[in-house]
């Protein structure tokens, strides 16, 4: 493939419609939060498109210039929303009853988000069991669901004169699908199963595909299925659609793969990491549900595995016994806790312990992931890039990449990977950080 120059990147010129399966507790702290950050209200903090700076060139250049400023980025004005959901709740009805930000700042923007309103959903209650909605469309096979959320997102871009649009699933988690199903192996395979209407294709998968279609660049928030599958991987390739996933990297999997990477750099053994979480908001409800908590475990049990190399490194991690917990909690709400512990071994096998309790908000911590993938894959199909884009690995628990590839978890690692993609694009020299060349004649 060919990769456009800085020269030829496309403007981010006009309004880039963001579209959101699930306007939720994520979905309405996003794009509350936008609202009150280009209203001078607020702070975008953990954004990275937003707040974070680029090292260029040699570190005695001294040239360290922020993100937005470096690639062409839309900005927040620019922004419009959208999206669909179970619930006819407008977003400023439905911010209210997430609970997850204050009155006071909703109520400054009450207007604006009152306008957002959802489209009806493509829902299928076997794969969001704890979940009721009538909000749905009347639609009851795949091909004709696929028609009305592509006639969904050419209206939304109509009705809003927007350039063009990304959509970031921001729904429930659903039951778990294997992706080793014939089904999923190739696109006409997958085509056929969309034509005999298969009933093992879950509701995130024909957002995706309708997605795809249009050529609307995808991100999976959630540990589904959705496009992390070889026949979305071919589909996305043919479209020229860049894709994303999965599952938004939070709290205690955030917190792994900072800790972990430690750990094994300074060689330092683990025998187990016990990980438990209480959460009360509609997610934690959804994962009551023990098939929709298989897909979750699946996502973050593959962290410490990845990065820690047991195989490679018997002797510290042969016998990392690593259990995840999630329970439902209501009183929590949103305010999600991670309980860790973890039983590590030094110097000569001697052991000890570390205990980490997060104490987190779940939809503050994934709504700056929302705007940055937003932006970032808005970016990348400018840029012409297509298929999966796995210098986003940085924000997901459980990133996608090329079926004959493993997936790097080491946060570290994934920042470096984006960053030097980031360059790349804008024909800037790649860091490796060797650093020789400082303290040593070239010649």
């Amino acid at each position: 493939m060919s990769i456009e120059s800085p020269t030829s990147i496309k403007k981010a010129e006009g309004k880039l419609g963001v579209l959101m399966p699930g306007l939720g507790a994520v979905s309405t702290t996003f794009i509350a939060g936008t609202l009150a950050v280009r209203s001078g209200l607020s702070t975008p903090i953990g954004s990275l498109t937003q707040m974070g700076s680029i090292r260029l060139g040699k570190r005695n250049e001294k040239r360290e210039v922020p993100i937005k400023d470096f690639v062409p980025l839309s900005t927040l004005d620019d922004l419009v929303f959208g999206g669909w959901d179970i619930f006819e709740d407008n977003c400023y009805e439905a911010a209210i009853n997430a609970g997850v930000l204050e009155k006071e700042l909703l109520d400054s923007i009450k207007e604006e988000l009152e306008k957002i309103k959802p489209m009806k959903a493509v829902f299928d209650k076997n794969f969001v069991k704890k979940l009721d909605g009538e909000y749905v469309k009347s639609e009851t096979n795949h091909r004709d669901r696929i028609k009305a959320l592509r006639n969904d997102i050419n209206n939304f871009r109509k009705e809003n004169s927007l350039e063009r649009v990304v959509m970031v699933w921001c729904g429930s988690t659903e039951t778990y699908q294997d992706p080793s199903d014939k089904i999923y192996s190739n696109l006409s395979e997958f085509e056929k199963a969309l034509d005999s209407n298969d009933k093992s294709i879950a509701p995130s998968i024909l957002y995706a595909y309708s997605a795809i279609k249009e050529g609307v660049p995808y991100a999976n928030g959630a540990p589904n299925l959705s496009v992390d599958f070889p026949a979305m991987f071919e589909l996305s390739v043919k479209e020229g659609v860049p894709i994303a996933g999965k599952d938004f990297k939070t709290g205690q999997t955030l917190m792994k793969t900072i800790l972990a990477p430690g750990f094994k750099a300074r060689e330092i053994g683990i025998d187990g990491w016990f990980s438990t979480n209480i959460l009360g908001n509609r997610d934690g409800e959804v994962l009551d549900d023990p098939e929709s908590f298989k897909t979750k475990e699946v996502s973050k049990l593959g962290v410490l595995e990845q990065i820690l190399e047991p195989e490679k490194n018997p002797e510290l991690y042969g016998d990392l016994y690593h259990k995840v917990r999630i329970n439902y909690y209501p009183p929590r709400g949103d305010n999600k806790e991670g309980w860790d512990n973890i039983d590590i071994k030094g110097w000569l096998g001697y052991p000890m312990q570390i205990k980490v309790d997060f104490l987190c908000r779940d939809s503050i911590l994934a709504a700056p992931i929302v705007l940055d993938l937003a932006l970032f894959l808005d970016f990348a199909k400018r840029s012409g890039l297509h298929g999966i884009q796995e210098w986003l690995s940085f924000y997901f628990k459980s990133p996608m990449c090329k079926p004959d590839l493993y997936p790097i978890h080491d946060l570290f690692s994934q920042k470096v990977k984006l960053e030097n993609t980031l360059r790349h694009l804008m024909g800037e020299t790649i860091i490796t950080h060797l650093g020789l060349d400082y303290y040593y004649d070239e010649d």
